[in-house]
């Protein structure tokens, strides 16, 4: 340390060190840190002193010095004091004489400057001696320890010597008096300090007394506190707290117990901080330490408790070692040691000291000390008096009184509340430290929860925001202010219910009046914050405390034993039991016996009744422990074998439909879970929508109805309640309408319609990536099912205004929405029929006009209305292409009706009302049933019965309307502006394949529907091609079907034949209802042509033959189909089996092939695919019961057996009947491929634009030629087409009226090598048919011959390149036919290999081995025999939609149209040489048609009459008699013997068409019969027969090409 005296200032002391030293002392004493310059002035007196002892300065001059500094200071004799103490005892160790000398005399100068008494405390006895302060310094030394002893070591024995016990008598009277009247503290505080001084009292022992008396006289705090206070003024501060923690030290033995008022004198001490909590803490017992360990150890005894009750007793023995362990358990709780802490905390909360209370609290494990009944009820006292007022203002309930809690009588108790912002600031903090031990005061408990009803109340609307889970607050005027208050409010108030007011219920014993009054606040939050609170309170809750641990195990202990004993006999005491157990543990109790559901489906039902004891609250949770199960996502939603559902899964879905029928619980979190589950794609989870709409609204979807459930299901809603459902749906009205109001209250209608109809084809191309095929129909299915039922619900129970206010237009949906369109139709057609029958009443009652015309007329006008805007709508949802052929208001139409508009449900009717006349008779003949309730029942009886005329009535006139309305716009429905088969092709795709595989009703609709395009003779509707593109090839649309689908698809077929057998049936009906229809005509005329002709209709014998043909075609796809060995083939066609088994198959022998193959799947599937199998069975099992129904097949079709004469008998029945409808058909497929470019290019848009596989089927033909539509064959086509139109377009105009009916002849030529010279044949059908169809008008005819000449020149002169070009073309055809068809190609093969007779049902007589031979025949014996091929069923199968024989048509019309390319200066030469002949010829052939023109006209209504033999050829050959034997091989099924010889014939007679592999077989065929040589004699004269016909074809194409472009 730096020396703060220089040694100049001493040297020169008297000229300037004194005044130095001086200054340097005021400044140090000056300076403001008072701790610095006390040590600095230290250290510079002790500088100066020290001087002075080494001599450097004189004692004198110091003292003076000394004397001028002393003032500075206060304290500077104290400091001058110590720095002679330590000289002192510096200078006694010095050995130098001089220097104790300097000291001693510097001492003795400064005595005038500190006094003695300062120096004898500070210096030693012997320098005191030598300073002559005392006279002897071992004298001093004596004295002082006496003194010492004195003071610190002798005992007071104030009783013994001084105290008067009278003093201790006087004082307890003193405080024990009367202190009701004009005392106070200070007066009787005088008086104790009298008693003190008279009687020489102890003062802590008389503060003792005090306490003691205070102890007894808790009242009167007033007055003792302050005397206490007063007390304490004369005492050390720390003497009170020691004489209470003295007192609580007494009572600390193990025995011992600490009283109640001890601890409230503490605690009131404490609120008056007469004393410190800190200080007194510390005297408590037991320490904080063993209050944690105490804490753990009951956490871990509880967690042994729950491992002991889960635990598998075998014994009991076991069960008795449990039972003592709890007595054991129940002892130790008994007893618990005194917690001297804990009694002062109770104490605290009595007199409502929170302060210190809480600080106490803080300081032990949490709810450790609430956990202590009496605290736990001290706190819920204090906040009864807290929230008092508050609760009195707005708790109450209406009419209750309840008892009032008085205030606490101290002021520096908690402020009571007034208003929900207090209660934030202490009662909710209060509640926090409270936890689950609410439990032990109910009242509060219910105080508590209807304040937060009253807030929730008060809060104003609680808007929710769904998306963001935010609830915002809204009041009148509020400021933001305000509403963040609110909002903090409302998070507090939900940590109390989740911390407080959930836990506090688990502990409550089975009170179910605090669930309801929990539930009255519960149902005012949005169900979001309900069931988070629901899964903090299952999933955490449980674990946060040892009592809550136990209860769960308890809980789930007795759950176990309940559900045990759960049956469907004792459904009632167990379900009291659950109730009871419910009441206070719901979220355990239920996820027991959800875990239990999902095991065991049949505990359902029991389950379901058992709930009936639930409260409102337990409800909810169930509903949330539901959505929880749904959601797991360690449960597997799939089996094991990836192709069903998991059956947990459908328990689930199962009990939530029973479960939300039966009960009122709120469904809005289920509806949502469903909706998100689709927005992520999963369709899992449908099922339970399926089956809540199911249960709820009784609204079900199955495919096992029957038909008389199905006609129900077309009348009124009466009627389909009645009939149409399996269950009762009486008693839906409620959940249904709960239902109706959760979709509508959280906007959830719509967008799960939406979502479903979206997710259908999530279902195949997002989810069903890795899924089985089986899995992935079923999940379709499930979708598909539950969007038409859920729609189904929509359309019958939401209100018109609330349907059209959520349903955009059907562009919208479809556009924007991406609906499919027969989902989106669908949604919208209640639309439609909502808005059409309200305008309708709008009109009605306008004008009242009552006439049935103005009613309709008023419907009609209604109609236009609303269905204008539709059609304008649906025109954005096709190409443009589409609406040449349809018109948009015909697609409309189609889509917007229903059954309901199309028939009345008679006989379904007349079956309900009948039944219940039954049942009124019934209840007349119970002589038990008391009269009011018989009473009561028939007047049910009569109002239902009453209600169900009235409906049908009501249909009635509906239906009516709904016919007159079609009728007058059938006429704009389709426009055909390409041709008749296209517009029946877009027809199919676009209206009835969608929509007959959307519902079962839907299937019976669209057959319906066609049923009436044709009775309303609807122009440009062939309703022979119709049906023949739905039988002809079934193939692609069954295999591209799922379950269900295919089951619709099997209605549809069902009907369809339902239909053809009734015209088939009865020649009377067939003519009544077909006869003279545009849908039956034959041959398709340019439009504007009289089509009244008879001869162009098909009569009724050859309408049975092609009805055997459809059966044929269906049996073929069936068995190709059982064939493949694909699952989902052979399913699906069992399926449409079963489902057509009423009208299929009536034909014997058909019958018989199906049976064989049905057989073998049974046996081949049987361990393979049980499902299959099963299916397989049913459908065998079935057939054979049909069998005796079954008829022969010249029953079923007229076949003649072969004629022995040169000229064929009856035509009626002949070939040539047979063969119309193959004419026809021929001719439309010729009339498109006329136009084969535009259809190319058509249907590459047509295939974008469908939905569906269906295409294939109903596309078929249009197919092969886009396929085709890059071969060499494809420019010839366009060169055909240059050179038509530089030919002349006049001849275009001339022949537009006359020739198109000309085209099916030369195909049936064409295809017909005949035994005439071919060119012959040609020219003479075309002269017959011209004169056939001359128009009156003879100034034509002229014309007429002169272009028939021209036509046939020109077909001459095309005849020697088709023939070259025919067999190269042909032989293309035949090796692309395999790429294009690979499927058929397999099929083809296996079923048309003659290994063995039952595997195909064509095999013994298809391919008969005889030798080709027989071909030098006489023309007229191959006449005779070809006149008998209608005995095979193929004779009418030239119709398109077979695939194979698509392909060998196709390929023929190309090679036909490459006649063309032949150069215009051999066409002259060519034409020269035969225009002479054919002039001959044809004039030949009119005076022989004309004569045949007329036998006709005179027998034609004859049904058994004979025409000449030339006409029989003529009719032959227009319906392609030939053409049709062509497939005679490859698919007649029936065994009869005679078809072998007509085999023979037909082999020789053999189309050019063939495909591939039919020729090949038959090759295959004759060489294992015949050997080599007569094999390739065979093919000569194959080739040789090709040669002719095609050269005939190709003729005969290009003028057909012609007309069907004028056609066009």
């Amino acid at each position: 340390m730096a020396a703060l005296l220089p040694a100049e200032w001493i040297k020169n002391w008297e000229k300037g060190g004194k005044n130095e030293f001086v200054q340097l002392c005021r400044a140090l004493s000056e300076n403001k840190n008072h701790d610095v310059g006390f040590r600095d002035i230290q250290q510079a007196l002790y500088e100066l002193a020290y001087h002075v002892v080494r001599g450097n300065l004189k004692h004198d001059q110091a003292s003076n010095v000394l004397g001028d500094v002393i003032e500075f200071r206060e304290d500077m004799p104290s400091i001058l004091a110590d720095v002679f103490c330590i000289l002192d005892i510096e200078t006694s160790c010095l050995e130098e004489k001089n220097k104790r000398d300097h000291f001693t005399q510097l001492v003795l100068a400064c005595l005038y400057l500190v006094s003695d008494t300062v120096l004898k405390e500070r210096l030693d006895p012997e320098t005191l001696e030598s300073l002559g302060l005392i006279k002897q310094s071992q004298q001093f030394n004596q004295k002082s320890v006496k003194i010492k002893t004195k003071l610190f070591y002798k005992q007071q024995k104030f009783n013994l010597l001084r105290e008067e016990n009278e003093g201790y008598a006087k004082l307890i009277a003193e405080l024990g008096q009367d202190l009701s009247g004009n005392i106070t503290s200070d007066l009787i505080l005088e008086n104790i300090k009298s008693l003190i001084g008279c009687f020489n009292l102890d003062p802590n022992r008389v503060l003792d007394i005090i306490l003691e008396v205070y102890e007894c006289r808790p009242e009167y705090d007033d007055f003792f506190v302050p005397l206490i206070e007063s007390y304490m003024y004369m005492c050390e501060p720390q003497t009170l707290c020691h004489i209470l923690g003295f007192k609580f030290k007494f009572y600390q033995d193990p025995s011992g117990e600490t009283p109640s008022s001890l601890y409230r004198v503490a605690a009131v001490l404490l609120q008056h901080n007469l004393i410190d909590l800190e200080d007194l803490y510390v005297h408590l017992l037991p320490g904080d330490n063993a209050i944690i360990e105490e804490h753990k150890r009951e956490i871990v005894e509880a967690k042994q408790i729950v491992r002991k009750l889960t635990m598998v007793v075998l014994s009991s023995e076991k069960t008795e070692e449990k039972e003592k362990e709890k007595e054991k358990e129940e002892e130790k709780t008994e007893k618990p040691p005194d917690n001297q802490k804990l009694g002062l905390l109770e104490a605290l909360l009595k007199i409502g000291d929170w302060h210190h209370a809480q600080s106490i609290m803080d300081q032990m494990p949490p709810f450790y000390s609430t956990s202590h009944k009496p605290i736990a009820i001290a706190l819920c006292q204090l906040v009864h008096v807290t929230i008092e007022p508050l609760y009195r203002r707005v708790g109450v309930p209406k009419g209750a009184k309840g008892s009032p809690v008085s205030s606490l009588p101290n002021k520096r108790a908690p402020k009571q509340a007034e208003s929900f912002e207090e209660l934030r600031k202490e009662v909710f903090n209060m509640l926090c430290y409270l936890g689950p031990h609410l439990s032990h005061d109910p009242i509060l408990f219910a105080k508590v929860v209807r304040l937060g009803k009253a807030f929730m109340k008060e809060a104003g609307t609680v808007k929710k925001f769904v998306s963001d889970r935010v609830v915002k607050f809204q009041s009148d005027g509020s400021k933001q202010e305000d509403k963040e208050k609110m909002e903090t409010l409302f998070s507090c108030l939900l940590s109390i219910t989740d911390q407080v007011l959930l836990p506090s219920l688990s502990l409550m014993d089975c009170n179910a009046c605090m669930s309801e009054e929990l539930w009255g606040m519960f149902k005012t939050f949005p169900y979001q914050y309900r069931y988070r609170l629901y899964g903090q309170w299952k999933n955490e809750t449980y674990n946060s405390h040892p009592l809550l641990v136990k209860v769960k195990a308890q809980t789930i202990d007795r759950a176990k034993y309940i559900m045990k004993r759960l049956t469907k006999e004792n459904v009632k005491p167990s379900g009291r039991q659950i109730g009871k157990l419910s009441h206070s543990n719901p979220t355990i109790l239920f996820d027991y016996i959800l875990s239990q559901i999902q095991k065991y489906d049949n505990l359902i039902t029991p389950v379901v009744d058992s709930l009936k004891y639930l409260t409102s609250l337990n409800y909810d949770v169930l509903a949330y422990c539901i959505i929880e199960a749904l959601a797991n996502p360690e449960k597997e939603r799939m089996k094991h074998d990836d192709t069903t559902i998991s059956s947990w899964l459908q328990s689930l879905a199962s009990f939530c439909g029973a479960i939300f029928r039966k009960y009122p619980i709120e469904l809005a979190g289920l509806l949502q879970y469903v909706a998100n589950q689709l927005k992520a794609g999963k369709s899992f989870d449908l099922l339970i929508l399926k089956e809540v709409v199911q249960k709820m609204a009784g609204i079900e979807i199955t495919e096992e109805m029957t038909m008389e459930q199905l006609e129900a299901m077309t009348g009124g809603e009466q009627l389909k309640a009645e009939g149409g459902y399996f269950g009762q749906i009486r008693n839906t009205k409620k959940s249904s309408q709960r239902l109706k109001d959760a979709l509508l209250d959280h906007d959830l209608a719509l967008p799960l319609c939406l979502l479903m109809a979206q997710q259908r084809n999530g279902v195949v191309f997002q989810e069903g990536g890795e899924k089985h095929l089986k899995l992935v129909g079923k999940l379709y299915d499930q979708c598909h099912d539950t969007l038409v039922q859920f729609g189904g619900f929509l359309a019958s129970n939401l209100s018109t205004e609330d349907y059209i206010k959520r349903v955009p237009s059907i562009d919208v949906l479809c556009n924007e929405f991406h609906t499919p369109h027969d989902a989106a139709f669908f949604l919208s057609r209640p639309m439609y029929a909502h808005h059409i029958s309200s305008k309708y009443d709008e009109l009605k009652k306008a004008e009242k006009g009552n006439k049935q015309q103005h009613k309709v007329h008023k419907y009609i006008t209604s109609c236009e209305l609303v269905m204008a805007p539709v059609h304008e709508a649906v025109i954005s949802l096709h190409l443009p292409k589409v609406w040449d052929d349809i018109s948009p208001q015909f697609y409309a139409t189609f889509w917007s009706l229903t059954m309901y508009d199309l028939a009345v449900p008679h006989s379904s009717y007349d079956r309900e009302v009948n039944k219940l006349k039954v049942q009124m008779k019934a209840i007349d003949d119970n002589q038990e049933m008391p009269p009011n309730k018989k009473k009561k029942e028939k007047e049910r009886c009569t109002a239902l019965q009453d209600k169900l005329l009235e409906e049908e009535k009501k249909q009635l006139e509906h239906v009516q309307r709904v016919l007159q309305r079609l009728k007058l716009e059938k006429d704009n429905w389709l426009l055909a502006k390409s041709t008749k088969n296209e517009t029946i092709t877009k027809f199919l795709q676009l209206c009835i394949f969608p929509r007959c595989i959307f519902s079962a009703i839907d299937a019976v609709y669209c057959a319906h529907f066609v049923e009436l395009v044709h009775q309303q003779k609807t122009p440009n509707f062939s309703t022979l091609l119709c049906y023949d593109r739905v039988f002809s090839d079934i193939i692609y649309t069954v295999a591209s079907c799922t379950e269900n689908e295919a089951s619709r698809y099997g209605r549809f077929l069902c009907c369809m034949l339902e239909t053809v057998t009734r015209w088939h049936s009865d020649r009377v009906i067939y003519e009544k209802e077909c006869g003279n229809y545009p849908g039956f005509l034959t041959i398709l005329r340019a439009t504007g042509f009289d089509g009244g002709n008879k001869a162009d209709q098909l009569d009724y014998e050859n309408f049975r033959h092609v009805v055997h043909k459809w059966h044929y075609k269906l049996t073929k796809a069936s068995v190709h189909c059982l064939e493949t060995g694909e699952y989902t083939h052979i399913r699906n066609i069992l399926i449409v089996l079963t489902k057509i088994l009423p009208w299929y198959p009536k034909v014997l022998n058909l019958g018989q092939a199906l049976e064989r193959r049905v057989h073998k799947i049974c046996q081949e599937e049987k361990e393979k695919r049980p499902d299959l199998y099963a299916l397989a069975m049913g459908y065998s099992g079935q057939l054979k019961s049909r069998k005796p129904f079954m008829i022969p097949e010249n029953e079923f079709h007229h076949k003649d057996p072969p004629a022995r004469n040169a000229v064929p008998a009856t035509v009626q029945n002949g070939p040539g009947g047979a063969g119309m409808p193959t004419s026809l058909a021929i001719n439309t497929v010729r009339l498109e491929e006329g136009t084969t470019e535009e259809t190319a290019d058509k249907l590459k848009e047509k295939s974008q634009g469908v939905v569906k596989v269906i295409n294939k089927t109903v596309n078929a033909t249009p197919k092969v030629t886009t396929s085709n539509g890059n071969s060499a064959s494809n420019s010839k086509i366009i060169k055909e087409k240059d050179d038509k139109e530089k030919s002349g377009k006049e001849k275009d105009k001339e022949k537009k009226d006359k020739t198109p009916a000309a085209t099916p002849e030369m195909k049936a030529l064409g295809k017909d090598g005949k035994d005439k010279p071919k060119e012959e044949r040609a020219n003479k059908d075309e002269k017959a048919r011209e004169i056939k169809e001359k128009t009156p008008k003879s100034d034509k005819e002229k014309e007429k011959v002169k272009k028939e000449e021209k036509a046939s020149k020109e077909e001459k002169s095309k005849m020697v390149v088709t023939i070259i070009e025919s067999k190269s073309t042909a032989e293309k055809e035949r090796e692309k036919e395999p790429s294009r068809e690979r499927d058929l190609a397999k099929e083809m093969k296996s079923k048309e290999n003659a290994k063995g007779g039952e595997k195909v049902p064509v095999a013994g007589s298809l391919k008969s081995p005889v030798p080709r031979s027989e071909t030098s025949e006489s023309e007229r014996e191959q006449k005779r025999r070809k006149v008998d091929t209608h005995s095979s069923p193929s004779h009418s199968s030239t119709v398109k939609d077979n695939l194979n024989e698509l392909k060998d048509s196709s390929a023929k019309h190309y090679i036909n149209h490459t006649t063309p390319t032949l150069s215009k200066s051999k066409e002259r030469e060519v034409e020269k040489k035969d225009l002479d002949k054919s002039r001959e010829r044809s004039r030949e052939r009119e005076k022989k048609d004309e004569k045949d023109r007329k036998d006709r006209k005179r027998d034609h209504s004859n049904s058994d009459r004979e025409v000449p033999q030339d006409s029989t050829k003529r009719r032959k050959e227009e319906n392609g008699t030939t053409g049709s034997s062509k497939h005679s091989k490859s698919e007649s099924p029936s065994d009869s013997p005679r078809l072998n010889e007509k085999e023979k014939e037909k082999n020789k007679s053999k189309s050019s068409g063939k495909d591939k592999g039919d020729s090949i077989k038959a090759e295959k065929m004759e060489k294992s019969s015949s050997g080599s040589k007569k094999e390739s004699r065979h093919d000569k004269e194959k080739t040789e027969k090709k040669e002719k016909r095609d050269s005939t074809g190709g003729k005969e194409e290009k003028k057909h090409h012609k007309s069907s472009d004028k056609h066009r």
